[in-house]
């Protein structure tokens, strides 16, 4: 590889990432967000590749058709299936976007926010509920936590493109931003001694979802206006963060209808 090739490549990998898969990339095309390029695989002209193409050339979007073998090296994920998209980095928002698209709404603020989500499998499928629960946005922080990347996106199903996600140096000093306007800060926790459909949702409420192994910070746990528990039956005392994160979202939703 020569010098100048090898340079542009570093620069793609350092300021851009990708999204891999089919219905991620479709998803991600039909969201208008900016695309780069796209790699599809020699000889994949079949099914919702083609539908890709023809919306890429619509968007005059660049298609590279490379050998499978090659697509697969560059892929981040298991499952390309044949094909991979160039994009910008993630572009994180604001929390006064987030609170922004519920006055749009007209609705009480509904945001999640991840206290140290590490796993981006957990972060891609968080945000797929999210989205189909109608949150208006999701909170992460800068450090000790995943990134939305190529991973999440796929996880997702593309629900990253319409999700509002902004990225926070302090987690305690945002929560204490949303609760100046108006938003209950509720925890989960399995110390506390209050169930989660005892609890009125229906209120702007910021509800805050604890790391896979250790939970929400001490903290931020202090910080929270109120905890509650999902019920355990079995032996197994914990659920993924993903499902405690769904279970309480649709409560939400629940509430609200």
């Amino acid at each position: 590889m020569g010098k100048d090739k090898e340079k542009r490549k570093l620069v793609e990998n350092e300021f851009n990432d990708q999204v891999e898969g089919r219905n991620a990339v479709l998803e991600l095309l039909e969201s208008g967000r900016d695309i780069n390029k796209i790699y599809v695989s020699e000889g994949e002209r079949h099914g919702s590749i083609n539908k890709i193409i023809a919306i890429a050339k619509e968007r005059k979007i660049v298609i590279n058709e490379i050998g499978k073998t090659k697509l697969n090296q560059m892929a981040q994920t298991e499952n390309n299936q044949g094909v991979i998209a160039i994009v910008p980095p993630f572009d994180y928002c604001d929390i006064d976007d987030i609170l922004q698209v519920a006055k749009q709404r007209n609705e009480k603020p509904f945001i999640l926010i991840l206290d140290g989500i590490e796993d981006p499998h957990n972060l891609g499928s968080i945000i797929r509920t999210a989205e189909t629960a109608g949150v208006h946005g999701i909170i992460i922080p800068k450090r000790r936590a995943a990134t939305v990347n190529s991973t999440v996106a796929k996880v997702s199903a593309g629900a990253v493109e319409y999700m509002k996600i902004a990225r926070v140096n302090n987690i305690n000093e945002t929560i204490n931003y949303l609760k100046e306007n108006d938003i209950w800060i509720c925890g989960t926790d399995i110390n506390t001694d209050k169930y989660y459909y005892n609890e009125n949702f229906t209120c702007g409420i910021g509800i805050v979802i604890g790391s896979e192994g250790f939970g929400m910070s001490r903290l931020v746990k202090e910080n929270c206006d109120f905890l509650v528990k999902i019920p355990m039956k079995g032996k197994i005392t914990s659920l993924n963060a993903s499902v405690s994160a769904g279970i309480i979202m649709y409560e939400v939703v629940k509430q609200r209808e």
